[in-house]
């Protein structure tokens, strides 16, 4: 019998000390008469296997995940993987979350969770910047309880579980770790990237997409979005979820801090050519017109060829920011969207000219194009 997760962390703890221990985007729709019948409940369970600490997770979590097919979609070319199906996990007793990717532009959404029950949902709220969205149910079963998003940054080697439904697989699981954490990855097709992502090697699939990434203790590390061949799978960090779901419930949109510049990670020959006294930190390689940064910031001046790349030089170099040090754009596009929110001032110390300035900036809102 499936265990309530009213008390998930009181039974996981009781299962023993095992516990201790290109974008996935969503499977092409399938008719309701392929998924009807298919579920795990059904199964006969007086005669199982004794199973793990994983299946103690799994046996938590999997009532609070759900299958999220999206019908009418704007533009389902636009995704190689098709963008029918997803995955979903409640996080109150009225809203599911899920990915942008999955549900953007789609005229209806239907949730199936795994003992069969069928709702359907309204969206309430959606952000592309972090591709998550939130959906607000009609239904949800009584046997599910909110799973919560991981108050604790994941570390590399930490063990994880992806939970969702790849290629239309209802309730399935793959277990791995945490390969990776503070990624900065390209949006597929947009001019942006998704920052303080988790790196994980647990299997990520078309269908898994909006899934939760979940640690031993059952909560959420990350929502997964993207899963990039050759056992790397992605999944947007707990903290930045945690920052912008309750927003999306509450106003139906995030507000995101925007610099308006172009930058380049300050490598050893960007270093060498610029005379800085280390490589690390951010180089301006352009400030847009009219943005945040114009009048504050200057961008670089020049280009000189090294190994037969261009090299920017004269531009500032953003060492820190606050008390933040930002060796590299993944520190900066974290810092920027977990510590900062639009029109707040912060200050920025910059290498311009052989010496180190302060400069405060007021952050803008990032603009939709």
């Amino acid at each position: 019998m499936r265990t309530n997760r009213l008390d998930r962390r009181g039974f996981l703890a009781l299962a023993g000390a095992g516990l201790s221990a290109a974008v996935a985007g969503c499977a092409e729709p399938r008719s309701r008469s392929q998924i009807d019948g298919s579920s795990s409940h059904q199964i006969d369970r007086d005669n199982v296997a004794e199973g793990s600490a994983f299946t103690d997770v799994y046996e938590a979590v999997i009532d609070s995940v759900t299958q999220v097919r999206a019908f009418g979609v704007e533009d389902p070319t636009s995704d190689a993987e098709g963008r029918g199906e997803g995955s979903g996990f409640v996080v109150d007793d009225r809203h599911v979350v899920t990915n942008d990717h999955v549900v953007a532009g789609a005229e209806a959404v239907e949730l199936q969770y795994l003992t069969g029950d069928w709702s359907g949902s309204r969206l309430v709220g959606t952000d592309r910047f972090s591709d998550l969205a939130v959906l607000e149910v009609d239904h949800v079963p009584e046997s599910t309880t909110p799973l919560s998003f991981s108050a604790e940054h994941p570390v590399v080697g930490q063990q994880v579980l992806a939970i969702g439904n790849p290629f239309g697989l209802e309730g399935s699981m793959s277990a791995g770790i945490v390969s990776g954490v503070d990624r900065t990855t390209d949006a597929p097709g947009r001019n942006f990237s998704f920052p303080n992502v988790v790196q994980t090697d647990a299997a990520v699939n078309p269908g898994n997409s909006g899934g939760p990434l979940v640690d031993l203790d059952g909560d959420v590390v990350g929502v997964v979005h993207a899963g990039g061949g050759n056992n790397i799978g992605f999944a947007i960090s707990a903290a930045l979820a945690s920052r912008v779901v309750p927003t999306l419930i509450e106003d139906g949109e995030f507000r995101h801090s925007y610099m308006g510049i172009h930058l380049a990670t300050v490598d050893r020959v960007i270093a060498e050519e610029n005379d800085l006294p280390e490589a690390t930190g951010i180089m301006v390689t352009d400030v847009i017109s009219d943005g945040p940064a114009d009048g504050v910031l200057e961008g670089a001046d020049g280009l000189v060829e090294r190994g037969g790349e261009p090299v920017p030089v004269g531009g500032d170099v953003i060492v820190q920011m606050d008390d933040e040090p930002i060796p590299d754009r993944h520190a900066l596009s974290t810092f920027l969207a977990l510590e900062t929110s639009p029109d707040q001032t912060i200050d920025l110390r910059i290498w311009r000219d052989g010496r180190e300035v302060t400069e405060p900036l007021a952050l803008g809102e990032r603009p939709e194009n």
